[in-house]
């Protein structure tokens, strides 16, 4: 019964496209892309793109920092020579609207690299770098794992 149980929660690869693997978990329903750092603490810090058809949510973005973050400290995104403030909370942080949603998305399509930049609880700046090759088909197949 309990093999049974963490079969059905584990979720199912639907591909893994460079530094990015995208994934379907059926309870609740959700599709997502996904990815470490290249270079930051990586212990349980990732950015994703995600699908929940059942909220009618598609391409949302959603970072967990690889630090506790600073009360008053911003959370930026970064793709080049675009910047993105993130909505945070202590170790996550999304994107404040779908608006900027499909812009972090279309960004990353062209960015060669993402960094995530925030202070930390004791006061040390932080920054955690994705590669974003491969990003693209893996939110691709994310989106379309989920339709």
């Amino acid at each position: 019964m309990i093999a049974l149980l963490l079969a059905v929660a584990a979720p199912q690869a639907i591909g893994i496209h460079q530094r990015w693997g995208a994934f379907r978990d059926d309870a609740p329903t959700r599709c997502y892309a996904i990815s470490r750092p290249v270079r930051g603490r990586s212990g349980t810090s990732f950015a994703s793109i995600g699908n929940w058809p059942g909220a009618g949510a598609r391409g949302q973005v959603h970072v967990r920092l690889s630090r506790a973050r600073s009360d008053s400290a911003r959370v930026v995104l970064a793709i080049g020579e675009r910047r993105f403030e993130l909505k945070a909370g202590r170790v996550d942080a999304w994107s404040p609207d779908t608006a900027t949603d499909r812009a972090i998305v279309a960004a990353m399509r062209g960015g060669r690299s993402m960094s995530i930049e925030s202070v930390a609880e004791n006061g040390a700046a932080f920054v955690d770098v994705y590669a974003l090759a491969g990003a693209a088909t893996a939110i691709d197949a994310a989106a379309l794992g989920c339709l």
